[in-house]
């Protein structure tokens, strides 16, 4: 089974990646390879545990102890560096508009008080549904509702003021 959970790493790898940096930007200078390695680790370690005619799906599943592992990693309150790394746009013409806004969302997410964040990039970021959500934090799903519908109205609320004209003509 060697090859199979190779095949598991290198497939939820960068699922993996980009929930613990957007989870975990806020205070650390790279995606901490730490965190994605401890999920990986702790993935393989449970896979066997992991039901397929359940409930919930693999990447579920996978995102939740990936999340676990951010979580308690933020409990133990270890400061790091905040940092992000701007993204690359592909686009030559709009590479610094792209920057900009780009910077302006994470920034803005980032801003987002941290039970809004997680929920806002496990739905935003990873399509998580909203009993999906609810289920990874273990919170209701109108917990899950009220922090989606003000880290929202936040990130929104923020766009306007640094980008009004993304929003001209629609309120």
């Amino acid at each position: 089974e060697r090859r199979a959970l190779e095949q598991l790493v290198e497939r939820y790898h960068p699922m993996i990646h980009a929930l613990v940096w957007r989870m975990a930007c806020a205070r650390v200078h790279s995606p901490d390879a730490a965190l994605v390695q401890d999920s990986l680790v702790r993935v393989l370690q449970g896979i066997a545990r992991f039901d397929p005619a359940g409930p919930t799906r693999l990447s579920t599943w996978i995102l939740t102890v990936a999340t676990r592992v951010v979580l308690n990693d933020r409990r133990r309150d270890v400061p790091r560096d905040t940092r992000l790394e701007p993204s690359a746009s592909i686009d030559p013409a709009t590479a610094a508009s792209d920057r900009e806004l780009g910077a302006a969302i994470a920034a803005a997410v980032l801003d987002l008080p941290e039970a809004q964040r997680i929920a806002f990039v496990l739905r935003e970021y990873h399509d998580l549904d909203y009993g999906e959500i609810a289920s990874v934090l273990v919170i209701d799903v109108g917990t899950v509702k009220s922090r989606l519908s003000r880290a929202r109205a936040a990130v929104r609320d923020a766009l306007e003021r640094s980008h009004p004209d993304l929003f001209r003509g629609t309120r």
